[in-house]
């Protein structure tokens, strides 16, 4: 059984039309992170947010178009979240990037025993 670790997550809260080259941003900053070799990833839609515009970002009116909030959350150690702060922070036109200390433990499946 492996320890418990530090690590550090990192969330990104961006809008869906946000974009980094001609793609999502969000996607962006998954790829970025996945060829940095960062432990894992995740892009979640938010039903509802606001931020610094003070309006309502939501994904449940359906004439508000692709505004709907989205995180994406990566996790790793905190030295590696650091060295990948950089890269993204060029990326993200506006947003807010945050940051918590964890522990985390990686759950590998065992492989079955051969008969």
């Amino acid at each position: 059984m492996r320890s418990m670790e530090d690590a550090l997550l990192l969330r990104v809260f961006l809008g869906e039309e946000d974009m980094a080259g001609g793609e999502p941003l969000y996607r962006a900053i998954l790829e970025a992170a996945m060829k940095a070799g960062l432990a894992g990833g995740t892009v979640l839609r938010a039903p509802m947010g606001f931020g610094i515009s003070r309006s309502v970002r939501t994904g449940i009116n359906v004439d508000a178009g692709a505004h709907q909030p989205i995180v994406v959350e990566i996790i790793d150690r905190p030295d590696r979240i650091e060295a990948f702060l950089p890269i993204i922070e060029p990326m993200i036109p506006s947003g807010m990037v945050t940051m918590e200390a964890l522990k985390a433990r990686m759950i590998i499946p065992s492989q079955p025993a051969s008969v």
